[in-house]
């Protein structure tokens, strides 16, 4: 059997995805199949909330290099874009998802983690593009989404310097949304995933979804497809359940299944 190096696993309605590639979990094409190939397993089982974190002493050191020597363009781009496929499929997908970072995340795992809604962190974890060192810059979406979270100056401060910044730093260039001592990472994780897979999950994926729309046009658009997005919601079960129990017990007491 070959190795597998990124599992699925499930603890109730949150799954996990596990990179798992001793000993830096390097990329290659071989780990972005198992990677993909867990991202549909996720969706098969029907998950209410996605983790993505790893395993060993780093996140990920990067990109095994040897696999971009002698690449044509094309060749390359085909890489590439196998990568943004992965981040859009995070993005797109209608529930939320987190990425659990525990210590060094380079290149190729910083931009997945910014295909998450969430970023939480250890404190000692370690982030950067560091494709400069190769003359390259990155191209697995990451410029775009530190844009996204941290604007244009930050974004080129972190890629143009190839430093290795840390979670304090990106948790206040609003790059990582939580940071946590190294030994409540994994726990503080699950137990905000655990909550959100309790939620309601389809008004989760509207705001994914309203959240998108203003990041890609401004507020005004996002405003134009509130009916679509957010009133479409009153015809969901959840919502109509947790009126009524709202109104009946007060507010907290609402039980939600993803319908």
């Amino acid at each position: 059997m070959a190795e597998q190096h990124v599992r699925f696993e499930r603890e109730g309605d949150v799954g996990l995805v596990v990179v798992d590639s001793p000993p830096l979990n390097l990329w290659t094409p071989e780990l972005h199949a198992d990677l993909e190939g867990a991202l549909d397993q996720a969706q098969a089982e029907g998950v209410r909330a996605l983790v993505l974190r790893a395993e060993g002493r780093a996140f990920t050191g990067g990109v095994d290099v040897g696999h971009f020597q002698g690449k044509t363009p094309d060749e390359a781009d085909r890489i590439f874009q196998a990568l943004v496929r992965v981040v859009h499929r995070l993005e797109d997908m209608p529930l939320p998802t987190l990425a659990s970072v525990h210590a060094l995340c380079l290149t190729w795992g910083l931009e997945i983690a910014l295909g998450c809604d969430l970023i939480f962190a250890s404190e000692s974890a370690k982030f950067g593009l560091v494709e400069k060192v190769v003359g390259l810059t990155p191209a697995g979406g990451g410029p775009q989404r530190i844009t996204e979270r941290a604007g244009p100056a930050r974004a080129r401060e972190l890629v143009m310097s190839g430093e290795l910044f840390d979670a304090a730093t990106l948790e206040r260039w609003n790059v990582v949304n939580r940071v946590y001592p190294d030994d409540q990472l994994a726990e503080q994780t699950m137990k905000f995933a655990t909550e959100l897979a309790q939620g309601p999950t389809r008004a989760h994926a509207a705001t994914k979804r309203l959240v998108q729309e203003a990041a890609a046009g401004g507020a005004r658009q996002a405003d134009g497809r509130i009916r679509e997005i957010a009133s479409a919601l009153f015809d969901t079960d959840d919502l109509q359940r947790a009126v009524d129990s709202f109104l009946s017990e007060g507010p907290g007491k609402a039980t939600f299944k993803g319908s």
